[in-house]
């Protein structure tokens, strides 16, 4: 008996690994592919509003709709994991996901697109949270959990890659739309290899908090619509002062406020209001809305110009950022190694300082600017400040936080990046669409009537984008700057009080 049995286990063994690589598969794929579609879209926009013709104010939409719907509903979806089982969650969650895709490729209209997104940040926002508590559920603590997590960590950064250099290909040699059909075979495999692979979890009893949810992403929604519909139009005429503006900042606010009452009474909110009387978790979710509008802004713009100023092919476009992704990879890892040795706060403020430098920088864009020294430099120099600042701003969101806490600690700093760079977009983009439409007036009204049509308006787009995104890039170094003062202010948090679990991601 006991010879059977030994030789049992070394075969029990080796399939429990086995489980665990084909569950960790499946996860790993399921950050991949949420974190790809951030930016896979990016690089097709160009080709998108020529095709269903959107506005540049409602081109916006495309990136805002997944980010409002996401962000807002992120806890809630993490909360309905808890109620429900997390495969459950994970599986519906990828599910609407891969519905949204599909409804985003077939779209034959502006709305239906931004209909799609949106549906594809629904299904992302109660993915995205089931996948990373399926890992602590999954797998047991010690070695296995430190390498899925490490492994779930390092899909953050290849997502990126491969978004920017498949959107590119897609959109080159195919199409826009297959952006979009590109998800569809992963969601498939995803939802049949979770079924198989991946064990439900003990439901546990909690609030739902409808109310909450509801409230904050129609909130935030209107705020977001409101900012970009306040835009001044190519006709010269601004619309701050139009009915449909002023009620939608009014709606936002009344929700927002709703939604802040709502927590404060609930037994088990949403979230819960006491995770901000900490001063070192504050400053890291203000920074973090600072530098996520940052983000988006400069993903957005840049990638236009790139393709309709300087003429670069979606593929070559994809390929101008990987500079920017293969640096921030690089510091993130020396950051990780750095932060238990010196604390949080010299990185984050190395970090906070080195981006206003890098986005005024980039503020110099011109028409006939060198790659090398005009975008790929002060971009380089960006993702290395965004790499000293995030691995510690993860620490630093749950230090000295309760292991039951950590998860609301966590799924805040997430919503926080979709929230704060949708809102940050919006506003940054109603200003510099502003600029941009009174520009291409101004420029236009110079050009000698002998230029032909065509030749003019390249000419009006050209001035009229340059001095956008100068203003865009301006407002992002401001931004930044605000994030630097909030370090300086703010982040105290000792070496000690770091939670030695972040390490590995």
């Amino acid at each position: 008996m006991a010879t059977a049995q030994t030789r049992a286990l070394p075969g029990t063994t080796s399939r429990r690994n086995r489980h665990l690589g084909l569950a960790l598969g499946v996860i790993s794929l399921a950050q991949l592919m949420l974190v790809l579609d951030e930016l896979i879209v990016n690089t097709a926009l160009p080709h998108i509003q020529q095709a269903l013709h959107f506005s540049g104010t409602t081109l916006e939409w495309v990136v805002t709709a997944y980010a409002i719907t996401f962000g807002g509903l992120l806890m809630f979806g993490g909360r309905s994991g808890d109620i429900l089982g997390r495969r459950r969650v994970f599986v519906a969650g990828v599910l609407v996901f891969t519905l949204g895709s599909l409804s985003g490729g077939l779209s034959g209209q502006s709305g239906w697109l931004i209909g799609s997104r949106a549906l594809q940040g629904l299904g992302a926002a109660f993915a995205a949270p089931a996948a990373l508590s399926l890992i602590a559920v999954t797998f047991p603590e010690g070695k296995h959990r430190t390498r899925a997590l490490g492994v779930y960590a390092a899909m953050t950064g290849m997502g990126g890659a491969i978004g920017l250099l498949l959107g590119g290909l897609l959109t080159t040699y195919a199409s826009w739309r297959w952006v979009f059909f590109v998800n569809i075979p992963i969601g498939l495999v995803l939802i049949l290899g979770a079924l198989l692979v991946i064990p439900e979890s003990i439901p546990h009893p909690r609030q739902w908090d409808v109310p909450g949810a509801l409230l904050a992403t129609t909130g935030f929604a209107a705020l977001v619509y409101g900012l970009t519909h306040g835009a001044t139009g190519p006709d010269g005429i601004s619309h701050w002062g139009e009915p449909i503006t002023l009620a939608c900042l009014s709606f936002a606010g009344a929700a927002l406020a709703s939604f802040l009452l709502i927590e404060a009474r609930q037994r088990q909110p949403l979230l819960p209001l006491w995770i901000f009387q900490n001063r070192n978790r504050l400053g890291v979710y203000l920074i973090l809305l600072c530098l996520a509008s940052v983000f988006f802004a400069m993903f957005f713009f840049v990638t236009l110009y790139l393709q309709t100023v300087w003429g670069y092919s979606a593929l070559k476009g994809g390929l101008a950022w990987l500079p920017f992704v293969g640096t921030f990879i690089v510091f993130a890892g020396i950051t990780t190694r750095l932060v238990p040795k010196v604390g949080a706060r010299i990185p984050i403020t190395t970090g906070a300082a080195l981006a206003p430098i890098a986005l005024y920088w980039m503020s110099h864009l011109q028409p006939h600017s060198d790659y090398l020294t005009s975008l790929c430099l002060p971009l380089i120099l960006f993702a290395a400040g965004a790499g000293f600042i995030f691995v510690p701003l993860t620490m630093t969101v749950v230090a000295g936080i309760a292991d039951e806490n950590a998860g609301v600690a966590s799924s805040m700093f997430n919503a926080g990046q979709q929230v704060g760079g949708a809102i940050g977009l919006a506003t940054i983009g109603s200003v510099t669409w502003t600029v941009v439409n009174n520009k291409a007036r101004t420029i236009t009204a110079a050009i000698p009537p002998a230029v032909n049509g065509a030749a003019a308006h390249r000419i009006a787009y050209a001035g009229a984008m340059t001095t956008g995104i100068h203003t865009a890039m301006l407002m992002g170094t401001g931004a930044a700057l605000t994030a630097l003062a909030i370090a300086l202010i703010a982040i105290r948090v000792r070496r000690d009080e770091l939670p030695d679990a972040a390490m590995p991601a």
